[in-house]
């Protein structure tokens, strides 16, 4: 894949148009403009499994961050205030967060599939779509083969960094409680986690997506804000 086609398939997000012109006044094909939005979309999304498939990918970034489940409160409540019992619930948190950060790298080889059946009537349709029209043509795409893929390394990660047995002392040590009127039979804690972990995924591609759309400083070469400032002008 060429610059030239990597830059224009940036534009075309920006623009939201169906048919752009260069700067010399030679249209793009319609087949040259999926080819470059295909590459455009590699990028983004190799761009958003880095940032997450590493340390405080999940667990750093608050609008992501992977917290106690909501529909445990009271579990969570009665826990904190036991002796120590707030530090359990934070070692939980941080574990699950390593282990959506460690199977973050699963995303990519299933993205790569979803943007290489783009076709030219999907490429259009995100070209004219909003600001997450891409990013809502994948999840459509990928949320189903991503939790199977995902589930079975998060529950392997959660393990291994601790998180599934931090999960069940938690359920345990509730389940013991002389006030507890209805113990917590859930202990498949990876499935919430997937579901998190995914959510957080495509937020940030989304995030990635809009960027690009809007921000003149995501275009980054000086060839991209000539053609930029051609089309717009």
């Amino acid at each position: 894949m060429n610059l030239r086609l990597v830059l224009m398939a940036t534009l075309l997000f920006v623009g939201g148009c169906e048919k752009i012109n260069l700067p010399e006044g030679q249209p793009l094909s319609d087949e040259e403009v999926v080819a470059g939005l295909k590459e455009a979309l590699r990028i983004g999304t190799d761009t958003t499994v880095r940032y997450l498939n590493r340390l405080d990918g999940y667990y750093g970034d608050t609008l992501i961050r992977i917290l106690f489940p909501e529909e445990a409160w009271k579990v969570k409540l009665a826990i904190e205030a036991l002796p120590g019992g707030a530090g359990l619930v934070q070692d939980l948190v941080i574990k699950m967060n390593r282990a959506a950060e460690e199977a973050a790298a699963e995303a990519k080889p299933i993205f790569w599939q979803a943007i290489a059946a783009l076709t030219i009537q999907d490429g259009m349709a995100i070209l004219k779509g909003d600001t997450v029209a891409a990013t809502r043509y994948l999840r459509e795409r990928t949320y189903d083969s991503l939790y199977a893929r995902y589930k079975p390394k998060i529950q392997a990660a959660m393990e291994d960094v601790g998180a599934q047995q931090a999960w069940e002392y938690i359920v345990d040590t509730y389940n013991g409680l002389p006030t507890t009127l209805t113990p917590l039979e859930n202990r498949d804690l990876a499935a919430y986690v997937t579901h998190r972990a995914l959510y957080g995924l495509f937020l940030k591609v989304g995030q990635h997506e809009t960027k690009i759309r809007r921000d003149v400083r995501y275009r980054v070469t000086d060839l991209l804000q000539k053609v930029f400032a051609h089309a717009t002008g």
